[in-house]
């Protein structure tokens, strides 16, 4: 890999949580606000921000219960949080200016959903891979508030590894496309050593259980049809975070129909790439960011 770009550590209170923020890149630079997918963490966009040529100030938080932020203090995590933690930290670090955008899977769900909502605060939005999720039915109600009473009875708890090795050959196992540096990289800052001396991810057990709140896909979809920003949508040719659309040309469909709500979309397809990307293909990635920004 080539030489990585320098990045510092900063904690803020967001919300009464304490989070983390890392940065790369001279304050006062452009700023490029990048929000990290669940079980990950801010440290994952390294490979794509060494491979960025232009001056930029990267921002990218760990979400509560992620990384080295805060966990919740309350039995589950509630989407609306994450909006309402971005921005905070948007008025945080850019009160007076809308900034760039990029989210990954479920930080890209987020950031949607933030882009229609304060549609004033974001110049270029880049969304990686967030599809959103599976429609949802009244019907579904009963079961779902029955299974999360169900997993409340009973601590979640998360798989433990004897070494950061093992660490990233869990990562190599998900992604066989992650090179060895990549993943000893990335387990350094996904994982951290317990008591008994093992090793274990850096995201909250809670995140496992299931949320109570149905998905409304056509709310979603009112929020995206706001979004004024230009919007840089990136799929992953080998991905496979349609299959619960159903088969793959019906999942095609509907994922169209929900492009269809964005006023100015620019689609772009990732070849040789899974839905980590921005692990996979960092070069070709950064390439059409600064693409799209430069427009």
């Amino acid at each position: 890999m080539k030489n990585m770009k320098t990045s510092r550590s900063e904690f803020i209170s967001i919300r009464g949580a304490r989070t983390h923020v890392r940065h790369w890149g001279r304050e006062g630079a452009p700023i490029l606000f990048m929000v990290h997918g669940w079980m990950d963490v801010a440290a994952s966009f390294q490979f794509v921000v060494d491979e960025l040529a232009g001056d930029w100030h990267v921002i990218a938080p760990d979400w509560r219960g992620f990384g080295l932020s805060d966990y919740t203090q309350s039995d589950t995590y509630w989407f609306p949080d994450y909006l309402a933690d971005l921005d905070a930290m948007l008025q945080h670090y850019s009160p007076d200016a809308p900034v760039n955008l990029l989210g990954h899977s479920m930080g890209a769900n987020v950031a949607g959903l933030y882009a229609g909502v304060r549609p004033e605060r974001i110049v270029r939005f880049i969304n990686l891979e967030g599809f959103g999720m599976m429609a949802t039915r009244p019907s579904q109600a009963p079961g779902r508030y029955a299974r999360w009473l169900d997993e409340l009875r009973e601590p979640p708890q998360m798989r433990s590894y004897p070494s950061r090795q093992a660490v990233a050959a869990r990562l190599q196992k998900t992604n066989p496309r992650l090179i060895d540096e990549r993943a000893a990289f990335l387990a350094e800052h996904w994982s951290v050593q317990n008591e008994a001396g093992e090793w274990e991810i850096m995201g909250d057990p809670r995140h496992k259980r299931v949320n109570p709140m149905l998905y409304q896909v056509e709310e979603v979809m009112a929020c995206w049809r706001r979004i004024t920003a230009p919007v840089l949508w990136v799929e992953a040719a080998e991905t496979n975070m349609w299959e619960w659309m159903g088969p793959k040309e019906q999942a095609r469909i509907e994922i169209d129909r929900r492009l269809g709500f964005l006023q100015d979309v620019r689609c772009e397809m990732m070849m040789d790439a899974g839905h980590m990307l921005h692990h996979d293909q960092p070069a070709e990635l950064a390439r059409l960011v600064e693409q799209f920004l430069a427009q």
